[in-house]
């Protein structure tokens, strides 16, 4: 049984979250420059440079990317063969988040969800943390982390469907929820999409779907050509970047797809913006 002490992965939560405050990851930065490249509208054009520009200036002076640093999401698959000593993974995980925030002077966004009295004072420095854990074979700690803002989340759906919907009923909920959805989630957007499995489980298969590197392709051949159809479909909506009109309205179009029940078909749309702060690590 391999052992990775508490403290480790205190520091390594809180290195992430620190580092994706700041530094915008490759994948979304390359994805911006290409959305920019290929932009038709003048104006979203000089928007695209604007949110590069942005970019540039939080990695060379360290300061948040975005006055809205999100909730942290996390991702964790933990080997069956691994043991975290002096404490509990799920408290170090809090813990680091709770450093993370603090040390990189990263607003606390976490209340009660009728006072909205903040939680830093009582809970934690935006805690808790929303964690996802899976159980694997090997003896490593896998970690993704996500930070997820507000205007994103906001304009997120899930539906139940009826099986005879198909592929164009999900090509058509996914557009009528971009379509409402309109400049409030900050475009030019990442869209994950999750299909099957049972209501929870489409909704956390689309926060997952975001993870994905921005661009890669689906190893499934179908929902692959999918998401080409529904990317190039939500573009022509002409909602553009931030909302000013154009050709790039999406950057990706992420699908994670689970065998359902006969009776039903789950889909449901998360929604990540322009600003995609997500990383992986292993321990």
């Amino acid at each position: 049984m391999r052992e990775i002490a508490f403290d480790t992965v205190v520091k390594a939560v809180r290195d992430i979250i620190m580092h994706s405050g700041t530094d915008l990851p490759k994948d979304a930065y390359e994805a911006l420059q290409k959305a920019y490249e290929q932009e038709k509208s003048p104006v979203s054009k000089e928007v695209l440079k604007q949110l590069l520009d942005n970019a540039d200036i939080a990695k060379d002076e360290q300061r948040p990317l975005c006055q809205d640093t999100g909730l942290a999401v996390f991702f964790v698959k933990v080997g069956e063969e691994v043991k975290v000593t002096g404490g509990l993974l799920k408290d170090a995980i809090n813990k680091g988040t709770e450093l993370g925030y603090q040390d990189g002077y990263l607003r606390a966004s976490t209340c009660e969800p009728f006072s909205r009295a903040n939680l830093k004072d009582t809970v934690g420095y935006n805690l808790p943390a929303i964690i996802h854990f899976d159980l694997v074979a090997g003896d490593k700690i896998e970690i993704e982390y996500a930070a997820k803002g507000g205007g994103s989340e906001n304009v997120s759906r899930a539906r139940v469907f009826p099986p005879a919907a198909g592929k164009e009923g999900v090509i058509e909920y996914v557009k009528e929820v971009i379509s409402d959805a309109g400049p409030n989630p900050c475009p030019p957007l990442t869209v994950g999409v999750g299909i099957g499995g049972t209501f929870e489980k489409a909704a956390i298969s689309s926060k997952h779907a975001l993870f994905r590197e921005i661009g890669s392709v689906n190893e499934d051949a179908e929902m692959a050509e999918l998401e080409t159809t529904i990317k190039d479909e939500l573009n022509k909506l002409g909602i553009g970047a931030m909302g000013m009109g154009g050709t790039q309205t999406v950057l990706a179009v992420h699908i994670e797809a689970n065998p359902c029940h006969i009776a039903s078909l789950p889909v449901s749309v998360n929604v990540q913006c322009h600003s995609s702060r997500h990383t992986h690590i292993t321990l």
